[in-house]
């Protein structure tokens, strides 16, 4: 019977295996009810938040872009110059826009608008006029994060306990075998940093114990004391330049102060201050390029507008050359023959089709300048340029000597190199801060009082046999004075061997010696930057005047064979190369006349003067009400207190002060310029348009921006 039984059950088994198979089962309920609304069968979805922001009106009002069946006409044409251009840029730019500049419009491609913000993802590298303010206000590395080290700070704590215990004890008493308390504590302290690296407190302590221990006179007592104390380091941590270099060393007190590791940076006040510095360098850059990117896209819609204009003639020669063979083709006449024909055709579809690559080219770089100043796509206006290049030699006023000093003393790539030089000395004093022990007086001095009531001024002292009176209250015995305490001492640690703070010396003196190796590698490539451009202002400008003799001579050739091809002793083919030559040297003279323009820009841009050259003064924004009260109050507070000279531990000079940004005026008083910026203007815009631009002659002009002033402010 258990043979068949066990056999049943091995065959049940064996089928339940086979039936089921070697997957995950669900387990089985007996209450379920088949109703599974509640469950997710996603864990991530792709949603959308909630944030109230209406699109721009650029945006959402933007027309329809141009194009060849949505040209512009005469009435809707807008003439911008340089100045304005720059003008509304820096109007329009609370965050720094950026264009591909290494891509020019040639006529064959238009480059892309920007590769932009949306790719974006870190938006720390998205700059902005707010980036300084930014710096300035984080709570963890900005100068105020680092004076907060050194403010005042206020604890209190206040507990109640309650105890109720059995006591190992002989006595038959049961007073003596149980222990019941009533146990409170409450404390209160102020305590400070000071610029030395020292520490000051003043601290209220107040006990109050109740219990049945027979041996007390009272059956409740108030003990209260005041405590004024100091903790001041002697050796390391001690002045305030390393103070106000590393910042105050880590929380806690007295023998309990811990000593600065090695090798964890510094967050002091003047570390907090290179890092604004360095905020506001990249500022500068991020304007500077800003209107270098300004400039180009206003060029390069300059040369798009003279493309234009020269294919369009030689469109327009070609289509009058094909119409008089055609015509001597029509009647079989000499000159008209099939080849020739075909061959007039050609040139003109030749030519249209150029046409139509340079109309789309010049809508591109429209774009692009419209995307740099930050206006709409389209608003029904097309830009044109109402400024001309110029073509005078400003080789002899760059003297390559006065570029290469002005350069090292101007460029803000070098000025951010020095501040992180600057950075790492000040690293290193407080690195050799560390190699020496550590050694703290403190001191504390006590007043203490005890009572049988805290503050209850009607209490009555009270008596017994044998013993003095009880004051009546904790405050007023210690008042009184009598119960006096003080303590004085001194804390030395010292690591023998001191292996980790040598190698912080040690790494503090190579990072060093980097930075100023790299300062070096910036001021070789800064200078092999500026033989380049040097170098291309040379060569555009020689090319500018041999292209230019090339177009006179390509006129002359048209107007020659044209007259020859008249009396029939020229053939159409030469005809049609010159004319495709003078629609070539045509676009070839104003390309080179742009790059001329733009190697100006160059050279000012690596030297360093591209702001001052355009006359744009960098300035801090407005202050609120609230801020400039409280300064004005900081102000009078300073003026009301004693000056204390530090002496030997006052930190040195680490800045030469504001930086020279050109004109007449300084820095201090360039936020209050006449000519700062005001709110964007409407620029009225002149009725016309043209599909040529009339080809005026390019005599010995001043360079441009000669009478520019601007004032862009950071986000205060």
């Amino acid at each position: 019977m258990n043979r068949r039984f066990q056999k049943t059950c091995v065959i049940l088994i064996s089928a339940a295996i086979l039936t089921t198979g070697c997957h995950p089962q669900q387990p089985f309920f007996f209450m379920e009810d088949g109703d599974l609304s509640h469950y997710l069968g996603t864990a991530t979805e792709i949603e959308d938040p909630i944030v109230d922001m209406q699109p721009l009106d650029e945006v959402l009002r933007a027309t329809r872009p141009f194009s060849s069946d949505n040209p512009p006409t005469r009435k809707n044409t807008w003439s911008l110059t340089l100045e304005e251009v720059i003008h509304i840029t820096l109007n329009n730019s609370k965050i720094i826009r950026n264009l591909n500049t290494a891509t020019r419009v040639n006529g064959t491609q238009p480059p892309p608008v920007s590769d932009g913000i949306l790719r974006t993802t870190n938006q720390a590298q998205v700059l902005s006029v707010y980036d300084p303010a930014l710096q300035e206000s984080n709570p963890n590395t900005g100068v105020e994060a680092a004076l907060s080290a050194y403010d005042a700070q206020f604890q209190m704590s206040s507990t109640w306990n309650k105890n109720d215990r059995v006591q190992n004890s002989t006595s038959t008493q049961i007073a003596n075998q149980l222990f019941r308390q009533d146990l409170g504590s409450f404390s209160a302290e102020i305590n400070k940093r000071n610029a030395t690296g020292g520490r000051t407190f003043w601290r209220n302590q107040t006990i109050y114990n109740q219990n049945n221990n027979g041996f007390r006179r009272e059956f409740s007592d108030w003990d209260t004391s005041f405590e004024f104390g100091f903790v001041q380091p002697l050796l390391r941590d001690f002045g305030v330049q390393i103070n106000r270099i590393a910042g105050p060393r880590a929380q806690g007190f007295g023998t309990n102060d811990r000593a600065r590791t090695p090798g964890q940076g510094f967050n002091g006040v003047m570390i907090a201050r290179i890092n604004s510095d360095q905020r506001l360098v990249d500022f500068e850059i991020a304007v500077r390029d800003l209107v270098s990117n300004a400039e180009t896209a206003y060029w390069e819609l300059y040369f798009a507008y003279r493309n234009f204009d020269a294919v369009l003639a030689g469109r327009d020669s070609a289509l009058e050359t094909w119409r008089k063979v055609y015509a001597l083709y029509i009647v079989g006449a000499r000159g008209g023959e099939r080849d020739k024909e075909a061959q007039a055709r050609e040139q003109y579809f030749l030519f249209k089709g150029q046409l139509q690559r340079a109309l789309w080219t010049l809508y591109s770089a429209e774009n692009r300048l419209r995307f740099i100043v930050g206006l709409a796509a389209n608003d029904g206006r097309m830009i044109r340029p109402a400024e001309e290049p110029t073509t005078a030699d400003t080789r002899k006023a760059m003297r390559w000597e006065d570029i290469v000093s002005e350069a090292m003393v101007r460029s803000p790539e070098l000025r951010r190199q020095k501040w992180e030089i600057q950075r790492r000395e000040l690293e290193l004093i407080a690195s050799k801060n560390l190699l020496l022990p550590q050694l703290d007086v403190q001191g504390i001095y006590r007043y203490r009082g005890l009572g049988d009531s805290l503050l209850d001024r009607n209490a009555t002292p009270t008596f017994r046999l044998g013993q003095l009176p009880i004051p009546t209250t904790a405050f007023g015995n210690l008042l009184g004075g009598n119960h006096q305490e003080w303590q004085l001492g001194f804390v030395f640690s010292m690591p023998l061997g001191f292996r980790r703070e040598k190698a912080a010396v040690r790494n503090a003196e190579l990072a060093l010696m980097k930075e100023k190796a790299i300062h070096r590698e910036k001021e070789l490539e800064l200078s092999h930057q500026l033989a380049d451009a040097y170098r291309e202002l040379d060569n555009t400008y020689l090319l500018m005047q041999d292209i230019y003799n090339r177009r006179v001579a390509a006129k002359d050739q048209v107007d020659a064979v044209l007259i020859a091809y008249k009396q029939g002793t020229a053939t159409v083919d030469l005809l049609l190369d010159a004319q495709r030559r003078l629609a070539d040297a045509d676009s070839a003279y104003f390309r080179t006349v742009v790059d001329y323009n733009l190697a100006i820009r160059n050279l000012h841009l690596r030297k360093g003067s591209l702001l001052d050259y355009n006359k744009i003064n960098l300035a801090e924004g407005p202050w609120p009400n609230k801020a400039m009260f409280d300064a004005l109050r900081r102000a009078r507070e300073r003026d009301a207190s004693i000056y204390l000279d530090y002496g030997f531990t006052r930190p040195r000079v680490i800045s030469r002060g504001p930086i020279w940004q050109g004109g007449d005026a300084g820095v201090d008083d360039a936020g209050s310029d006449d000519a700062a910026l005001e709110d964007e203007t409407a620029i009225d815009a002149e009725p016309e348009f043209s599909g040529q631009i009339e080809h005026e002659s390019f005599e010995n002009q001043p360079a441009p921006g000669s009478d520019r002033t601007a004032t862009i402010s950071a986000g205060a």
